[in-house]
């Protein structure tokens, strides 16, 4: 089930009641648009969120568009009707917030594969982004990405104010420090859980793009592969920090050429810019050139 997940530096959150919104959302570039029907959207509004979610998945992808949907919490009890309305073939993943623990995705990924049945689309194939915004959440990740191949795509963010904080008792600092165990722990146990992509979230204020920078290079530097986004204006910022440079992309070609022309000679290791390299080195090169590729940003 993974082997459908992609690399996506940017996801972009847009209220799904909002329909012209979310027809303006794909010329901002993000890599992904999450349809929320969660927070958002006023209770109200819900039904019709629905519906708008249920037409626009397919149109946004026929336009090459990667669609989420944020369904709303198990503890609401409206997570199976989101869900009916939202799964499609063209649905590449669901994000499911305040997951509490492994049985969470358990229970979604019935009511997933249930859906996907109901509508002929292939087992297994819409991914779930849990939502990591309770403390036994945050505590067990490692065991919430472990409870299904559907988890590709799993991380902590730090925000202000919002669930974590709360969950989790920490005071907001534009430092960061305070998160950082945090976001740090939950990357360890979404790599060892094999998702292959985390993705923390988010910058909240929107015209603080210097905090924003910060905190994407910060994320890119521990290992995240990307992040989620509230505004336009972020996501150009946020797809270049976790964008391969150019000088990172011929890095990594001129890597593996060494290492092909040091082993034509029965070597294992060679001195490549001033450091002693080998295989290991060179997995990690290979790696990044084929996200790198995912991205688009290498045309063989």
């Amino acid at each position: 089930m993974r082997d459908f997940a992609k690399p996506l530096r940017t996801m972009l959150y847009v209220p799904a009641n909002k329909e012209d919104w979310v027809r303006k959302a794909p010329k901002y570039g993000a890599d992904a648009l999450i349809l929320d029907l969660e927070d958002s959207v006023p209770v109200p509004e819900k039904e019709t969120a629905r519906r708008i979610v249920s037409r626009l998945v397919p149109e946004l992808f026929a336009e090459s568009v990667t669609v989420f949907v944020r369904v709303n919490s198990l503890d609401t009890g409206l997570t199976g009707e989101d869900i009916k309305f939202a799964m499609s073939k063209c649905l590449y993943a669901i994000t499911l917030p305040m997951v509490r623990g492994p049985q969470d995705i358990v229970e979604v990924d019935k009511m997933l594969t249930d859906a996907e049945k109901l509508n002929g689309v292939p087992e297994g194939s819409v991914l779930i982004d849990p939502g990591l915004e309770t403390a036994t959440g945050l505590r067990d990740a490692y065991e919430i990405g472990r409870a299904s191949e559907r988890v590709a795509h799993m991380g902590a963010g730090g925000g202000r104010g919002g669930d974590i904080a709360r969950a989790v008792g920490y005071r907001w600092t534009p430092e960061m420090t305070e998160t950082l165990f945090l976001r740090s722990k939950v990357l360890l146990d979404a790599r060892a859980s094999g998702s292959p992509y985390p993705v923390t979230g988010l910058w909240q204020d929107i015209h603080d793009h210097e905090g924003l920078r910060k905190f994407a290079l910060n994320s890119r530097n521990l290992g995240y592969t990307g992040m989620t986004v509230i505004h336009p204006s972020h996501v150009p910022i946020v797809n270049d920090i976790f964008s391969p440079s150019k000088e990172e992309i011929e890095e990594w070609k001129g890597l593996i050429t060494a290492m092909d022309q040091v082993r034509s000679v029965g070597g294992a290791a060679v001195s490549y810019q001033g450091e002693m390299v080998d295989i290991a080195h060179e997995k990690t090169a290979i790696q990044m050139l084929d996200m790198a590729r995912k991205l688009g940003l290498i045309v063989d």
